[in-house]
């Protein structure tokens, strides 16, 4: 049920190992034919001492596989093997100092040999280790923050090595895995690559496919990949929805039809989705209109295309986890995707998703390994229903223009600054509000733009962008001179969380 479980298959991975999530209610018969070289119990939402609190099967424990648990799965060890856990008065949030007390540590030792600073999100702790395990840590707030047993190949820490914050968090992951559980690294792009293109080829056989194709580094990947499986038997379809930046449209049109040498129809849909857009407001219906009508376009054009049977998305890890749809069904829901969550029910063709357990890091690593080019694979992510949910309030024709105009000053000077490889997004907003201003000694009262650029490493987490305050003066400038509809530009410094990265 926790979101960041997602972040630790990701760390896993960037030790070249493979990784795979299962959901909690997995029987030890499972597991052992499964045959893991090692178990990682992720954090939760939840608390070990609620009713129905997430548990496992207590016979995994005894399969002899080594485990670690993190945060509610160090809690879950001590509860199920006869520790003890309990609520404190006091929780434990944010950047916390761990003190080793057990110098003879098999997992802190190497890792972090006295103090260290880790990230900690919890209000249980454990107070007790079960008996043959020994506490080896201790925080302000968690008398055991890291607990062992090396005849039972089982070990737990309370904080989060997972995530960025935590000082040499990495660092215990790969000595988890590689150390204590021996595992030997192997798992590239090109094993990625070869997996993938096996999977797709036993998937579509002998059909074809048809691949929404949006100009974006997902799509593009997920295009590569499924044309490398099945060759000529692949028709990309670009929907022109109205609803991308400026002169975008062009420019996919010519990298994939004329340099990538893939089957490309064009279909320019603007009036459409604009027309069923109108008077809509609320971003979730707008998700939803978008995604419907981009799958009805898709059928219209796949009727033109014979034996068309399978659907080629880019859907990537976040995109699944924002939409609430993991393996326990346990994620709590931020967000729909339009490529996943705003799918019709009726939906004629099977989905094909060579990236659904991917992150965005990954994607553009097998990219390269594909051979797209550069401006392809380090293009900035854009949501599936484009500028659709950057305008806040009502899609009108004359809104988008004032948008892409403005988005594209945004654009122009990012990478005048040298700086679209460092940001993980750089975007314009329009708000549905108006301000009053004052231009050549007369009042005005127009729209704002708001300014949104943030870095990332994973897209779970991101960080607003200190950008430089005459690189924003550029941008401000330039805008409310060349763009007459806006007066005012405002610079959004929300982190995610709280924030998402999307207006909408």
């Amino acid at each position: 049920g926790a979101q960041y479980a997602q972040l630790i298959a990701r760390r896993v991975r960037e030790h070249n190992i493979y990784s795979e999530l299962v959901p909690h209610t997995i029987s030890a018969a499972s597991v052992k034919e499964a045959n893991p070289a090692a178990i990682i119990l992720s954090g939760g939402p939840a608390s070990v001492l609620i009713d129905d609190a997430p548990t496992l099967d207590q016979e995994i424990y005894n399969l002899g596989i080594p485990i670690l648990g993190i945060c509610y799965g160090a809690q879950l060890i001590a509860q199920q093997l006869g520790g003890k856990v309990e609520r404190e008065s006091q929780g434990e949030y944010g950047r916390t100092t761990l003190n080793v007390t057990d110098s003879g540590s098999s997992m802190m030792g190497g890792v972090c040999e006295s103090e260290c600073t880790v990230w900690m999100s919890h209000f249980d702790c454990i107070t007790e280790v079960p008996e043959g395990f020994i506490g080896t840590a201790s925080s302000p707030n968690a008398p055991v923050a890291a607990l062992e047993s090396d005849s039972r190949k089982i070990w737990g820490v309370q904080y989060h090595p997972e995530v960025a914050h935590t000082d040499q968090g990495f660092e215990l992951l790969g000595h988890f895995l590689k150390g204590l559980a021996e595992i030997q690294p192997s798992w590239t792009m090109d094993s990625v690559i070869d997996s993938s293109t096996q999977a797709i080829k036993e998937l579509v056989g002998d059909g074809r496919a048809i691949c929404g194709l949006s100009g974006g580094v997902d799509s593009a990947v997920a295009a590569a990949l499924v044309h490398k499986a099945i060759g000529d038997r692949l028709v990309c379809i670009y929907v022109d929805t109205g609803l991308m930046r400026a002169g975008e449209s062009e420019q996919v049109v010519a990298t994939f039809e004329k340099h990538q040498g893939i089957e490309l129809i064009h279909v320019n849909a603007a009036e459409r989705f604009l027309t069923a857009l109108a008077g809509v407001t609320d971003p979730e219906t707008k998700r939803k209109i978008i995604g419907e009508l981009f799958i009805r376009v898709f059928e219209e054009t796949a009727a033109t295309i014979e034996e068309a049977q399978f659907l080629v998305q880019g859907t990537l890890y976040p995109d699944v986890i924002e939409s609430g749809t993991s393996a326990t069904g346990k994620t709590a829901k931020i967000k729909s995707h339009h490529n996943v969550g705003g799918l019709p029910d009726d939906l004629s063709f099977t989905l094909v998703e060579p990236l659904r357990n991917l992150f965005k890091d990954e994607v553009r690593a097998v990219g390269t390994e594909l051979g797209l080019p550069d401006e392809i694979v380090w293009r900035q992510p854009f949501p599936g229903p484009g500028l659709g949910v950057r305008i806040i309030g009502e899609v009108t024709p004359e809104r988008v223009d004032v948008l892409q105009r403005s988005d594209l000053i945004v654009q122009e000077e990012i990478a005048a600054a040298g700086l679209t490889r460092d940001l993980w997004q750089a975007f314009a907003v329009l708000a549905d509000i108006k301000s009053v201003g004052v231009m050549g000694d007369e009042r005005t009262y127009a729209h704002p733009i708001i300014l949104r650029a943030v870095t990332s490493d994973d897209v779970m987490t991101a960080d607003w962008a200190r950008l430089d305050y005459d690189l924003l003066e550029r941008i401000s400038n330039r805008i409310i001179n060349e763009v007459a509809e806006i007066n005012r530009v405002v610079y959004d410094i929300t982190s995610k969380p709280p924030g998402t990265i999307e207006w909408e």
